[in-house]
């Protein structure tokens, strides 16, 4: 996969992705992350890419004409097709099913924004999508640019050691129902402060091992996402998963008060 990254900052970019699971990608060819600096478009001896925004107001825009070359730079070299992306507070919620539909694809170019914004004209002509990472202000587009190009090349094949580790984990679900948040990790020791690791995940009936996973998924998006089954909604082993939880909760909350 392709990556460009039309940004300031190359240097945040490259020395960020030089770690962990998506730099061994990049060393082993399964991902090129390139960068492309409006600064190296422009004319002037301080080389200027901000200037006042018309109207007046706080803080300086990204002006149109480097930034319109440096996309375009990128675009050339980013396979035919790739989606022109502008990380931006305006745009719709990046999500795992958007990621993965990116990585199925050849590649993407990555508009990092600074300041109060880039030039809407740059939006019109030059961006096919505008996508936020969440509802909160950040300096710039760098780090949403680099939550993206994680979230992509973790699902491309090779990336990581064990492939199920890009489904089985929160938000691995990709079909018609609710993706659901991951289930409690454990690992040795068994005691630990004084608290066990389940006795069903200590035994060897991976059906009954699958099953408390499931549930306890099922449980902890209820508890702390309920908005991701409300929109998808959930099949009928999840639901009834769900049922027998919320039967527990009851029971146990019915004994505390008769104690």
């Amino acid at each position: 996969m392709h990556i460009e990254v039309v940004t300031l900052f190359p240097r945040m970019i490259h020395e960020a992705l030089a770690h962990g699971i998506v730099g061994r990608a990049i060393e082993r060819g399964l991902a090129q992350v390139s960068c492309e600096d409006p600064r190296a478009h422009t004319t002037d001896a301080h080389r200027t890419v901000d200037d006042r925004p018309y109207g007046g107001g706080p803080g300086m825009v990204l002006k149109p004409e480097p930034l319109a070359a440096a996309i375009d730079a990128a675009a050339a070299r980013a396979p035919a097709g790739a989606e022109r992306v502008y990380l931006s507070a305006q745009g719709e919620r990046f999500s795992q099913t958007l990621a993965l539909k990116w990585a199925s694809s050849a590649g993407l170019v990555l508009v990092a924004g600074r300041y109060e914004g880039i030039d809407e004209r740059i939006v019109e002509t030059r961006i096919d999508r505008e996508v936020s990472v969440g509802d909160y202000v950040l300096s710039g587009g760098e780090l949403p640019a680099l939550v993206v190009i994680d979230a992509l090349v973790r699902l491309l094949p090779g990336a990581l050691g064990d492939e199920r580790s890009s489904v089985e984990e929160s938000f691995g679900d990709s079909g018609a129902t609710a993706a659901l948040l991951d289930w409690p990790q454990y690992t040795r020791p068994v005691e630990f402060e004084g608290r066990s690791v389940p006795l069903v995940l200590q035994g060897g009936d991976h059906a009954a091992i699958e099953r408390w996973r499931r549930k306890e998924a099922v449980a902890r998006t209820w508890r702390r996402r309920p908005d991701l089954i409300a929109q998808a909604g959930l099949d009928r082993e999840s639901s009834k998963l769900l049922n027998e939880y919320l039967a527990a909760q009851i029971r146990a909350g019915e004994t505390n008060k008769g104690d």
